[in-house]
């Protein structure tokens, strides 16, 4: 009785599988209902499929700094907030190596402009606010003055303290900011535009402080008129088209006047800027802190070098005497305005402290933009690649075809050596299409997941890995019939030997794709990234889909009778049931005796 019950938990082992079958189904729907609420029916395609233009750059140490992780982290963000204020939002920039970013730009864009942005060293000023404006295009009152032109919304105040005084605890590592269409260097400051809260002003200055530099040193502290072309410039510039952000101080010298976009929230704001009054190379530190001495919150404590500290304290010193927005201290990163404090008064010692409606991001991200606004590296240009997008297409429609080709000789195969088996691995194989399919969409929305040529090939290699699971599934139920067992039985037996041979097989192959990603880089990464999904997925198919359908399928006559062309014939296997007849022969012999 026992071996009987142990029997019925052997044939019973095999569940529910309809259940299984029903996941499988009801994930293939809610991927697929993704992919349409998303609007990215198909994968996004990497640069050498969609075509575009690949810029390698080389670091060399610039002021000093050495060419380490950090910097190159730091300088790819920088370049990563040029490329975007470009307007390309699937550009890639990455570090290759310890001393290479790759740059990779999507086709739609001007490659020359993209590689003039990328192949430059960022330029951070401080210039005066001579005039702001919405940052859409208006149309000038013939009673405008050229310093007066909107309301000002001083984006924080500066007040001074001691040089290396901070006002609490720096915050340790950057965040990105919130705003919404901002980079993560942060180019505008959430508030920073608003009305400041007042702070007194703080100690003494530092002993030993540069002296006051000439007005000459200073260029346009006073000066606050505008010229007609940059007025009707200002006039004509929209904030709100990326291009023209991108454009709006092309060319321009540190000497010039300038025009300049600056972003609070969603809404952007233009200004016009008077020459550079200090430049951002002399900004020895920044970062940020909570204040909680004055109660303002998040501040940004900053501090110049001795060259710095001179031009500083003249500098505030000229604002502090003028009238809004001339009082407004603006923080020009490329062309973007990334803060504009008001100042009060003379700020003396060489440090300083803006306060603001700031948050922690926010404050990280203007600390991260005063400390390493000027890239810390300078780079080179050491190779240029334009991919046309008839050739990426050729190399997408070829890789295709390699994998119709094949899928086809792997659904041959299987029908001349397994026959109606061979339906079960084709369903299973679309199945498993299906769900990479759609993974690739959603993965290209969620992580900037591109499929490149290398990560067609490893969808390809997949094909074969999956196909292997099928046949070690099939290969032990056939050794089960071969022993006299019938179908159901067979695949109830069989199952959890194949099981461990296929979790095995799949684990050495998502090992070996894991190990690859990790240590390769650039194009690469996506074979392995593709390799490793597929193979995931090839066990959530054998195990949710192959297995309970192969269950299903044994109660039905065409395979648990053996037909010939199930692919489970016995005379096709060699099952030699007379065998099981020898076991009679003593009895005859008792009986006949």
């Amino acid at each position: 009785m026992a071996a009987a019950k142990k029997g019925r938990r052997s044939t019973g082992s095999q569940g529910y599988p309809g259940r299984s079958l029903a996941v499988i189904l009801i994930a293939l729907v809610a991927l697929t209902g993704g992919i349409f609420l998303s609007g990215h029916k198909t994968p996004r395609l990497g640069i050498d499929l969609a075509g575009g233009v690949s810029i390698t750059l080389t670091a060399k140490p610039h002021q000093g700094d050495a060419v380490n992780k950090t910097n190159m982290d730091t300088a790819v963000n920088i370049i990563n907030q040029r490329v975007n204020g470009l307007g390309v939002s699937e550009a890639e920039v990455q570090t290759q190596g310890s001393s290479t970013i790759i740059v990779d730009i999507p086709k739609g864009t001007n490659a020359d402009q993209a590689e003039k942005q990328v192949g430059t060293t960022a330029q951070l000023y401080f210039r005066q606010v001579l005039q702001e404006l919405p940052g859409t295009p208006t149309t000038p009152s013939p009673s405008a003055t050229p310093s007066g032109g909107a309301t000002p919304k001083p984006s924080g105040s500066a007040t001074s303290t001691p040089s290396g005084a901070t006002a609490g605890t720096p915050s340790s590592t950057p965040s990105s900011t919130p705003t919404t269409g901002s980079s993560p260097q942060g180019r505008a400051v959430s508030g920073a535009l608003k009305a400041p809260t007042p702070v007194p002003t703080a100690t003494q200055p530092t002993p030993g402080a540069a002296d006051t530099p000439s007005p000459a040193t200073t260029p346009g502290a006073a000066d606050t008129s505008i010229s007609a072309a940059l007025t009707d410039k200002l006039n004509k510039l929209d904030c709100n088209d990326p291009q023209q952000r991108a454009e709006a101080s092309t060319g321009s010298k540190p000497t010039d006047q300038v025009v300049a976009c600056g972003q609070v929230g969603k809404q952007w704001f233009k200004y016009a800027l008077g020459p550079s009054l200090i430049d951002g190379k002399n900004v020895s530190g920044a970062n940020s802190a909570f204040d909680t001495q004055q109660g303002n919150g998040w501040v940004v404590n900053l501090s110049f070098d001795s060259k710095g500290a001179g031009q500083f304290t003249k500098v505030t010193g000229d604002l502090a005497s003028q009238q809004p927005p001339n009082n407004q201290f603006a923080i020009d990163l490329d062309g973007n305005v990334v803060s504009a404090p008001s100042v009060a008064q003379a700020l003396s010692g060489g440090s300083a402290q803006i306060s603001g409606n700031f948050t922690q991001q926010s404050a990280d991200d203007l600390a991260n933009v005063l400390k390493f606004g000027s890239l810390p590296l300078s780079f080179q240009i050491s190779d240029r690649t334009t991919v046309s997008a008839a050739l990426g297409g050729e190399q997408l429609r070829g890789g295709l075809i390699a994998g119709a080709v094949g899928l086809a000789l792997v659904v041959i195969y299987m029908f001349a050596y397994y026959r109606g088996l061979a339906s079960v691995a084709i369903v299973s194989l679309l199945v498993s299409a299906a769900l990479t399919y759609t993974i690739m969409c959603l993965l290209g929305q969620a992580i900037g997941f591109a499929l490149n040529l290398p990560a067609v090939c490893g969808a390809i290699v997949a094909i074969g890995i999956t196909a292997d699971s099928f046949i070690v599934f099939f290969e032990r139920i056939r050794d089960e019939l071969r022993e006299g067992r019938s179908l159901q039985p067979a695949v109830a037996r069989g199952w959890p030997r194949a099981r461990r041979t296929i979790l095995v097989s799949d684990f050495v192959s998502f090992l070996a794709a894991a190990v690859l990603y990790v240590v390769s880089v650039g194009k690469v990464q996506g074979f392995a990234f593709t390799l490793g999904l597929t193979t995931v997925l090839d066990v959530v198919v054998v195990f949710l889909f192959t297995k309970p359908l192969m269950t299903i399928l044994a109660q039905r006559p065409f395979f648990a009778q053996g037909h010939k062309w199930s692919g489970l014939d016995p005379k096709s296997l060699g099952v030699k049931t007379p065998l099981r007849r020898v076991r009679r022969t003593p009895s005859t012999e008792t009986k006949e005796a």
